[in-house]
């Protein structure tokens, strides 16, 4: 199958029948359905800042009960498809990532999260990941899926998801740079057998979009062609009636981006990918990128950044109006199916985050001249 017919066999958001309001507010509605109007759709990357009350007591049910706030502060907002949060990988001694490593490959079977100094030397004579001193785990055997259960996580959010939403992963191209292999002899094959795992873990997920979160690639477009079989491999397993995003990002610690690169340099990248949409950091970035995206492949629709998550700056409607007039006068009108937040809000306050959101949809609204002042 092409890529042209896989794109074509999908259902891309805009097909998608749209839900009432009724249903919406009952909680009757499909968690495969995603609006089909406005032209637009507003969304979120992915993590949202970790509640205080959280922290000082997990649990289960707090997570729970934290996935229900976050979901129901993005619909209030405006946010036409939101995420959980990734409440579900709060891991209170890896803050800094907010669980996007640590939660997928310590699970997995055939890995070891147990090392000494010969081996975090081993490791950090190999990677090229600076901000990474340690690895993730140590792969001493074929991985599989261990204790791993996204179905369990996934259907938890849906549970109390109030209406369509969007579930993510880690990139399987991310997850194997971070880790030490004792095993397969080769980053090829370490690479596939995490894409393997990751794809057993998406089928028949009960969300209405599956993201697959890339922030590596953006600084290593030579492993582009690697990298897209890795990810294909998950998108293809991902159910039909489920839409498929790839997010990009050039990296965000501390308000700070950790890779260099241009989108030029991945449009060929981007092209091979087997997604509906792309979720791209566009807020913080040098204008003159937005010409690369002309290249992207029609059958592709854009998802586009718009609100900076690298400063505490609340950005007004009229400002996330005008980003997204200069961004369709330069991709061309029909191109951009989504509005979002350069990467997710974990590192910011939730003050901060939450007036962001509400930005994002009133700038969404002016742009469209849906907003009734």
């Amino acid at each position: 199958m092409t890529t042209a017919d896989r794109s074509s066999k999908r259902s891309c958001p805009s097909s998608v029948g749209r839900l009432d309001f009724d249903k919406e507010r009952t909680g009757m509605n499909s968690p495969h359905s995603i609006p089909e109007t406005p032209d637009i759709l507003t969304t979120t990357v992915g993590s949202y800042p970790l509640p205080e009350w959280l922290i000082a007591a997990p649990s289960d049910a707090a997570i729970a009960d934290a996935t229900r706030v976050v979901f129901d502060i993005q619909r209030q907002a405006g946010i036409d498809l939101p995420t959980d949060g990734e409440m579900y990988r709060f891991d209170i001694n890896h803050p800094e990532t907010n669980g996007m490593i640590e939660y997928f490959v310590r699970p997995m079977g055939g890995t070891r999260q147990d090392f000494g100094r010969s081996e975090i030397r081993e490791f950090s004579e190999k990677q090229t990941m600076g901000f990474r001193a340690k690895p993730a785990a140590v792969v001493e055997e074929a991985l599989n899926e261990g204790t791993l259960d996204l179905l369990s996580d996934c259907t938890r959010a849906a549970a109390v998801a109030g209406g369509p939403f969007k579930f993510t992963l880690t990139s399987p191209y991310m997850l194997a740079r971070t880790l030490l292999d004792h095993h397969y002899g080769d980053f090829e094959g370490l690479l596939m057998g995490v894409a393997d795992v990751l794809a057993d873990q998406v089928r028949n997920l009960p969300c209405a979009c599956l993201q697959i979160d890339e922030a590596n690639i953006p600084g290593n477009p030579d492993d582009g062609p690697l990298a897209a079989r890795a990810i294909n491999r998950v998108l293809d397993a991902v159910s039909d009636e489920t839409a498929r995003g790839v997010h990009f990002c050039f990296g965000n610690y501390g308000g700070q981006v950790i890779q260099s690169g241009t989108w030029s340099a991945l449009v060929g990248f981007l092209n091979g990918l087997h997604a509906d949409h792309l979720v791209l950091e566009l807020a913080h970035r040098p204008k003159d990128d937005l010409e690369a995206l002309k290249e992207v492949s029609g059958n592709i629709r854009l998802g586009v950044g718009v609100v900076d998550i690298k400063v505490n700056h609340i950005e007004t409607a009229d400002e996330v109006a005008a980003r997204i007039d200069s961004i369709e006068k330069a991709v061309g009108p029909g191109r951009v199916r989504y509005i979002h937040p350069d990467c997710g809000f974990w590192m910011l306050k939730r003050s901060i985050a939450d007036r962001k959101i509400e930005s994002l949809a009133a700038g969404r609204d002016r742009f469209l001249g849906l907003d009734p002042t």
